[in-house]
């Protein structure tokens, strides 16, 4: 997947709002067909989802564009997947999974649509959003159940599924929420995933907090943002892009113990702290990140 810094929902029944979207700076979009849209506006809103993905897709915008569908437990996804699963469509956002066999299952599904539509098969990613007990408990196995499974988030947000499935009180501090968190980390690294994204921060006008939200989750490991409001984008872009500095620091780390390799030694003091390869393998995941981050600017 991608380095989004930032991924908006927009809700899929409102196709001129993911203009707004647009024109946020957001990495990616998630049109919306579950929690935003009226039960009485759902099946309507697919044909919306699916002239949106047209309509950007046929003009180039630069965010790619993925789809929130209803899970499967809603009985709504086979015609969610029947009306959206189209050329520009990046993948699916997923809520409410419980199994392994869930994802196994959508794998076939999109497999068989697109064949049928000339699409190549895997095009579609998913991105598994952690909102029920059962799915938090096998998490590793959801993250391993399907190639398609390009990251995971969950485990955050007040008041809201997470919340109600596992009766904790939210606190910006995040205590409450650290190991579940940790542990989707755990899951999406040693399954090959390596940019996890956090979401999200539904204060819409605390915008301090939401920086401190970004900031003590990429601390923890994650990679991006799934945002409510557009005003939360600029913080998540600035948060998970690596600072220039950051950047001249890795670059000259690099060079300096490809010097003392050079030399015959194996580690460099560099500026004060002891360097080998291991670190200079992280700087270079940094330099990479910095140019991915670039690149689809």
């Amino acid at each position: 997947m991608k380095p989004y810094r930032s991924m908006l929902f927009v809700p899929g029944h409102k196709g001129s709002w993911a203009d707004k979207g647009v024109a946020s700076g957001a990495d990616a979009l998630i049109l919306d067909l579950e929690d935003s849209v009226p039960a009485a506006d759902k099946v309507e809103a697919r044909g919306t989802v699916a002239a949106t993905i047209d309509r950007l897709t046929a003009e180039g915008v630069r965010p790619d564009l993925w789809v929130r569908a209803n899970p499967e437990v809603s009985g709504l996804l086979g015609g969610d997947l029947e009306a959206i699963v189209r050329p520009g469509l990046a993948g699916l956002f997923l809520a409410k999974v419980f199994t392994a066999d869930e994802i196994v299952r959508l794998d076939a599904v999109l497999s068989h649509i697109e064949q049928r539509e000339g699409i190549e098969v895997g095009t579609v990613q998913l991105i598994v959003s952690f909102e029920t007990a059962v799915s938090m408990a096998h998490c590793e196995e959801i993250a391993g159940a399907s190639p398609r499974v390009a990251s995971l988030l969950g485990a955050t947000g007040p008041n809201a599924d997470v919340g109600r499935e596992l009766g904790f009180e939210f606190t910006p501090a995040g205590l409450e929420t650290l190991y579940l968190r940790s542990r989707i980390i755990l899951a999406a690294r040693a399954n090959g995933l390596h940019h996890p994204v956090t979401g999200v921060w539904q204060d819409i006008k605390d915008l301090e907090g939401a920086r401190r939200f970004c900031l003590d989750n990429r601390q923890l490991g994650y990679r991006g943002l799934v945002a409510i409001h557009p005003s939360h984008v600029a913080i998540a872009n600035e948060v998970f892009s690596p600072s220039p500095e950051t950047v001249d620091y890795c670059r000259r780390m690099i060079a300096a113990f490809n010097e003392a390799e050079a030399a015959g030694s194996a580690a460099v003091d560099f500026e004060g702290q002891h360097i080998d390869l291991a670190h200079v393998k992280t700087a270079e995941g940094v330099i990479a990140l910095a140019d991915a981050v670039a690149a689809n600017a």
